[in-house]
């Protein structure tokens, strides 16, 4: 899996090394299916402080295309993780669409038999 960081903020670029390796982590069971992983971490008020911490996870999926996660929180640790635990739902209930049970399709055709 390719993850690419970036951040134009001097303290979310010292994230770089802990955020590659949690995304690694996090994504470890879906590798497969997501090849790449674009993490952007923002600070988008500057020093006047408050929730204004952005973190964009954008991930190609093999099936389905790209998914695009944002959230906001107090610091990009939490934003980081929460984006994570979303983009993982996100992917799982995706590929979830895509299949179809063999069981109701088995059914169906003895049934029609």
């Amino acid at each position: 899996m390719q993850v690419i960081f970036e951040s134009r903020h001097p303290e979310g670029s010292q994230l770089r090394e802990p955020s590659v390796a949690r995304v690694r982590f996090a994504m470890r069971r879906l590798s497969a299916l997501v090849p790449k992983v674009k993490v952007q971490l923002s600070d988008i008020n500057g020093p006047r402080g408050g929730v204004d911490k952005r973190c964009q996870l954008e991930l190609r999926t093999v099936g389905t295309g790209a998914v695009v996660i944002t959230t906001l929180a107090n610091d990009w640790r939490t934003a980081l993780d929460l984006s994570l635990g979303r983009a993982t739902r996100a992917v799982t209930r995706s590929l979830r669409r895509q299949q179809r049970p063999a069981r109701v399709r088995a059914v169906r055709l003895a049934t029609e038999l």
